[in-house]
């Protein structure tokens, strides 16, 4: 595996991480705030600065290369599978009437299934539905085959975001990355460092992402009373307080954050689905259990390892970022000191990850958490 990787901030000259040499069919990673791949301009850069031809963009809530978090920039990372391939294919949820679990279906029959090894997803972040997008890419999967990515960021905006594939970025994209090859060594871990606190209460009324009530109690009511003043800053103020719940007959919970109010019905839109009759708690969060967080992750990731990774894929919560402020690196930093300086690092903060649990196959949507992928081959 050859990898190079650069950054760039507006008006600012490419900074290479590694030598700026040609590579062999390479994938392209490009991550970067929505208002940079919005600019035309800006994407004839990033076309004959990396003049290949499979690109992947995505926006981000804040760009990760090496140590490094930046805001309002480009990171690209090219990489060279030398003993390994991998193919993408693309779906648009405007074309599935916002229906994330036939687009997901979709996806998943269009990849080539011989010697598939691991999909990963970089999905829209503002329309799509996490948690169905994976029912869809796992109605017909087999347990060999596992899944990671996340959803596209805005910042703290959450107006709209981008991806695509080869195309400049667009709206409503979805990028299915298909790893393959024997030599390919993939792991993968997820974990957060929030804390859930106050009394565990019930879900009474829902449909799919929308929350409606909360122990027969109107949902939104019940959470702008915990926050008190807070209340006035919604729904940005909710990335610093998500939810914590357990779906009926699971043992392990998730983490939602709240991407939308509805004053009006007094509902509450999240990330992902959040089932009736799930067990519901607050969470909160401190800088130093963050960054412990991002550590465990990496430490899950590393402990069945058989060779040292050459790439890590991180995606991180956008709720991190906002706790974590000035110390954002240190979460990026508990990471490289696990997996080593030597691995290539990058990836995006993001409005949703996506992991199995540890010790599991099946996949999840999380929020609030440190995802990690590991590539060797």
């Amino acid at each position: 595996m050859r990898i190079v990787q650069a950054s760039k901030v507006a008006n600012q000259p490419w900074k290479f991480v590694q030598e700026n040499t040609v590579l062999n069919n390479p994938l392209v990673l490009v991550f970067a705030n929505r208002f940079l791949l919005e600019q035309d301009e800006v994407i004839a850069d990033i076309r004959a600065q990396f003049p290949y031809e499979h690109l992947v963009f995505g926006s981000t809530s804040g760009e990760i290369i090496q140590n490094q978090v930046h805001d309002g920039s480009i990171v690209v990372t090219a990489i060279e599978f030398e003993k390994s391939s991998f193919e993408i294919v693309t779906e648009n949820i405007l074309n599935f009437d916002k229906k994330a679990k036939p687009l997901g279906e979709a996806l998943y029959n269009k990849i080539p299934k011989a010697n598939l090894k691991h999909l990963f997803v970089i999905s829209e972040g503002s329309m799509v539905n996490g948690s169905s997008l994976i029912d869809g890419l796992e109605k017909e999967l087999t347990n060999s085959v596992s899944i990671t990515g996340g959803m596209c960021g805005d910042d703290a905006r959450f107006l709209k975001t981008l991806a695509s594939y080869k195309e400049n970025p667009k709206e409503g994209e979805v990028v299915l990355i298909g790893f393959y090859g024997e030599t390919l060594e993939i792991s993968f871990a997820s974990f957060g460092g929030w804390i859930p606190f106050g009394p565990e209460r019930k879900i009474t009324r829902s449909k799919s992402n929308i929350l409606f009530e909360i122990d027969d109690q109107p949902a939104l009511d019940l959470y702008k009373n915990y926050l008190g003043d807070k209340a006035s800053e919604l729904p940005q103020a909710s990335l610093l307080y998500p939810l914590n719940v357990t779906p009926e007959g699971k043992s392990e919970p998730v983490v939602r954050t709240i991407l939308n109010i509805h004053d009006d019905n007094n509902s509450m839109l999240l990330a992902g689905d959040v089932p009736v009759n799930s067990r519901v708690q607050l969470m909160m969060a401190s800088v130093d259990g963050i960054a412990a967080g991002a550590q465990r992750a990496a430490e899950i990731a590393m402990e069945q390892r058989n060779s040292p990774p050459q790439l890590a894929l991180l995606v991180s919560c956008i709720g991190r970022k906002l706790v974590m402020n000035q110390r954002v690196e240190e979460e990026i930093e508990q990471v490289q000191e696990i997996i080593g300086k030597q691995t290539a690092i990058t990836g995006f903060y993001s409005y949703g990850e996506m992991a199995p649990f540890h010790g599991q196959t099946a996949c999840e949507l999380h929020n609030q958490t440190m995802t990690l992928t590991l590539i060797s081959e």
